[in-house]
């Protein structure tokens, strides 16, 4: 069991933690928006040297006992300030990612703040609606991982 969560600012080192953790097929499956191919190394850190470039963009990784146990994220889209965040398989269920939110907030002052979960993530879900974001509306979009068009809820945090 995790008992300590923190954040630091994203290293050269993390990415290979973070491919491996965006390759469990079971957490590509519930996140369901994600890369086409969660297997192409090159597509992975063509993403992330992109969106480590756009200084609009705040990256880190989350740490559970002082280990990468995820990322989190910052950006903006549309001219809306987005989050995102993605959690290791091995430790969903542990309040990793509530945690996270929670201290990402307390950076990301930036108000109204943006979040998308595909509607049937009820995790995800739970996590962004007990950090007070509050759902506003839903898109549908395809889902690489599903291969499928799915619906998607978009919250808000006033």
């Amino acid at each position: 069991m995790i008992s300590e969560v923190t954040l630091r600012g994203l290293e050269d080192a993390d990415l290979d933690v973070l491919f491996e953790f965006m390759r469990d097929p079971e957490a590509v499956r519930v996140a369901a928006f994600t890369a086409e191919d969660p297997d192409d190394r090159a597509a992975f850190d063509a993403h992330w040297r992109k969106i480590r470039g756009n200084p609009e963009t705040l990256n880190h990784v989350i740490l559970g006992d002082g280990v990468v146990v995820g990322s989190i994220a910052s950006f903006v889209m549309d001219g809306d300030t987005e989050i995102t965040y993605w959690v290791d398989r091995a430790v969903w269920g542990q309040g990793v990612a509530r945690r996270a939110v929670a201290l990402l907030l307390q950076r990301v002052t930036v108000r109204p703040l943006h979040a998308r979960a595909a509607s049937d993530n009820v995790a995800s879900m739970r996590v962004l609606t007990g950090a007070g974001f509050k759902p506003v509306g839903t898109d549908t979009g395809y889902a690489a991982a599903r291969k499928a068009e799915i619906e998607e809820t978009i919250l808000v945090l006033s």
